[in-house]
């Protein structure tokens, strides 16, 4: 049977400079091929760079490349895999605070939440709506997505507005 092959994106939100070379290494020795990132400083951050970087490769290679790169301190990214006929697609988020969090995706990108994870929150949540809410949004990965959207929009060309909050 042949190997069905998938594609995908890892985003590099924030890094510290030394760190570049070695996050290269890491992922061209996942693919099992030299890899160069294009680095840009990152705004959000004073000294950090930031880089963009899509790939191919089998099924399951999404998961081989966030495993090459967790784990390094001061770290944010997220790595993306497509959906195949044969499989289902995967997102990996991690920040310094909170580790790495994994969802499948669906053809659209939107992250699908199994039966049994929502059993689960039904059944911690015991009736209570908050718990529930909590517990969904655990499994949305909400709290990654709230620390990550600041670095994702701060791009190229790009002016960032800092809004505060208020009440």
């Amino acid at each position: 049977m042949a190997t069905t092959s998938s594609r995908g994106v890892i985003l590099i939100h924030s890094a510290p400079r030394a760190l570049c070379p070695h996050l290269e290494w890491a992922v061209g020795r996942a693919l099992g091929r030299a890899v160069n990132f294009d680095w840009a400083d990152q705004p959000v951050l004073a000294g950090s760079r930031r880089a963009e970087f899509y790939w191919e490769g089998p099924v399951g290679t999404g998961a081989a490349l966030a495993s090459a790169i967790r784990g390094w301190e001061h770290l944010r990214f997220e790595v993306s895999e497509d959906p195949t006929p044969r499989s289902d697609g995967g997102r990996w988020m991690h920040t310094p605070g909170l580790g790495i969090h994994y969802a499948q995706t669906d053809a659209a990108g939107n992250v699908v939440i199994g039966e049994d994870r929502v059993r689960y929150a039904l059944e911690v949540a015991a009736g209570d709506a908050f718990e529930l809410q909590r517990e969904l949004d655990v499994a949305l990965g909400s709290a990654w997505d709230d620390e990550l959207e600041p670095f994702r929009h701060a791009g190229d060309d790009q002016h960032i507005v800092w809004l505060h909050k208020v009440g």
